[in-house]
């Protein structure tokens, strides 16, 4: 019986969040496109195909996006939008934010630019957003120049999304979705990590792990990651079961941090990218529920664009980013077929009952209730 409901008003339209229903789609998506983009950035060069995977934060009273586009030539980038309210009239900077690396560009001291600008020559993507005290810690992946698929994540900061430091790569092994907490806990950094392994298959190994990690100096990007996964998933039947990664940045709710992530299920059509929800306790962020129901599926509906329009990946919904409204209310900033830039409505009452409700063992991906 799904009598778990929450009626949600945006902008004078109600959306029904419930346990059969937990994320429902803006109305007005996609709020971001190639097209809003290149009206902007009308130099050839910086002409891009998509618009996606967006980090999300506060800054000013405005919500800031910092979303990854693919240029023609195949290298992704990073620029901003804001808006007063989150969902709509977005202004883009009219330069991106994040480029690959120059000699133009702040480090911190002690790095070598040369190696900086030699890891992210192959282009910076997924950033993802954490404030901590007046910082905006951003990671990113950065792509090598020369090594094909070789991938770092990276970690910058600014103050004022104007001046950026960079902080060179969080650890010398290739890694993906990175993601801070926006506090400290117990005296120590904390972040989820998804190790990369080298097996050609890009569903399987470390692929299906997600760690945790402390860090007592966050800019001295020394972190130890817990030899034995947050999670896992078995191999066995489930819409996670091939890959997972965090997706957002965890969001503080009385029921406990609320960490939005993907999975993938391989298919002999592709690997359809799904949602998941996990939930930490907060003064122990080791241990978590996991909803072994995802709260997200890709459908048409998340890739609306021209006909002549190129559409990059089919079956693919990404999150970067999430916020927390006053009344419980989460804006899902996620990508769409790695196309375009959407939201999904939701509410933490009912993302907190789906990892209580339908939880999984979570080193197994086994469900733990009854079907």
């Amino acid at each position: 019986m799904n009598s778990f409901i929450k009626i949600v008003e945006i902008q004078g339209e109600k959306y029904k969040i419930n346990l059969s229903n937990p994320v429902q789609r803006f109305l007005n998506n996609p709020i971001l496109t190639c097209h809003d983009v290149n009206r902007i950035w009308d130099n050839p060069a910086l002409k891009v195909i998509t618009v996606h995977n967006a980090g999300v934060t506060e800054f000013d009273d405005k919500t800031i996006l910092l979303f990854r586009s693919h240029l023609r030539n195949g290298i992704s980038l990073i620029g901003l939008a804001q808006s007063n309210n989150g969902l709509t009239n977005w202004k883009i900077n009219s330069t991106p934010f994040l480029k690959p690396c120059t000699k133009n560009d702040k480090i911190a001291e002690g790095l070598d630019i040369n190696h900086l600008i030699e890891n992210e020559k192959g282009g910076v993507e997924d950033p993802r957003i954490t404030k901590i005290n007046d910082t905006y810690f951003i990671t990113y992946s950065a792509y090598h120049g020369t090594i094909k698929d070789r991938v770092r994540i990276s970690m910058a900061t600014t103050k004022d999304f104007k001046s950026v430091v960079r902080y060179g790569t969080i650890m010398d092994i290739d890694m993906r979705n990175v993601v801070i907490f926006p506090q400290k806990i117990n005296n120590k950094f904390v972040a989820l990590f998804r190790p990369n392994d080298n097996t050609i298959d890009v569903t399987g190994g470390k692929y299906s792990e997600i760690h945790i990690g402390y860090s007592d100096d966050i800019f001295k990007n020394k972190w130890q990651l817990n030899n034995e996964a947050l999670m896992k998933q078995s191999g066995g039947p489930s819409s996670f079961s091939d890959k997972i990664g965090p997706g957002a940045p965890p969001i503080k709710t009385k029921y406990g941090w609320l960490s939005i992530f993907h999975g993938v299920r391989k298919t002999m059509d592709g690997n359809p990218y799904v949602l998941g929800v996990m939930l930490h306790n907060l003064e122990n962020p080791q241990k978590i529920k996991v909803s072994n129901i995802p709260i997200l599926f890709p459908s048409h509906d998340d890739c609306k664009v021209k006909s002549s329009d190129y559409i990059h990946v089919p079956n693919v919904v990404f999150s970067c980013g999430a916020k927390r409204l006053n009344d419980g209310t989460i804006f899902i900033y996620y990508g769409g077929n790695d196309t375009v830039l959407n939201v999904g409505i939701s509410h933490e009452d009912v993302l907190a009952e789906l990892c209580n409700k339908y939880p999984q063992d979570a080193l197994t991906g086994q469900p733990l209730y009854n079907i």
